[in-house]
């Protein structure tokens, strides 16, 4: 099940996102399904899919290879280290656990791109698409936490 969810996503996310949405609106889906499986699945399973997926939006982003599989590497570990000592079944966690990460997302991908890049104009289109996409990733994952089944265990196979 949730490796037809993830397919979905990534065909959703690649083919269809760019075509009718924005860029600064486009939901990131591969970060709400890395935050859900930080949230609720196990340790080596979830650092495996958090590198692959960080590492599929890389090679669809067309950006620098390794710089989301990083961001989403580091998000699963301090998701993972916090999520134990919480209640992870609740929506507002889960809510606020995709805003912080795609804020936390953002400000690993501007340092890691500062430090070995000198693209000068990279900075400013990073902060304009910020704001709308907080919002936007918030939203979806307020909407994913309101499916049915949203406070089902995770299957381990």
């Amino acid at each position: 099940m949730l490796s037809c969810l993830i397919l979905a996503a990534i065909v959703i996310q690649v083919s269809l996102f760019p075509v009718f949405i924005r860029p600064s609106f486009k939901p990131d889906l591969l970060l709400i399904i890395m935050v859900f499986i930080a949230l609720r699945g196990s340790f080596v399973v979830g650092a495996t899919l958090a590198w692959f997926l960080g590492m599929l939006v890389d090679v669809c982003s067309g950006l620098y290879l390794g710089l989301n599989a990083v961001t989403f590497l580091i998000s699963f570990f301090i998701i993972k280290s916090v999520s134990d000592r919480l209640y992870a079944d609740s929506a507002i966690l889960f809510v606020l656990t995709v805003t912080g990460v795609t804020l936390a997302g953002f400000t690993i991908n501007l340092l890691l791109i500062i430090m070995f890049t000198t693209s000068p104009g990279i900075t400013y289109s990073m902060f304009s698409d910020l704001f709308p996409r907080l919002l936007v990733n918030a939203f979806i994952a307020s909407i994913v936490s309101a499916f049915p089944g949203f406070d089902c265990p995770l299957e381990s196979s």
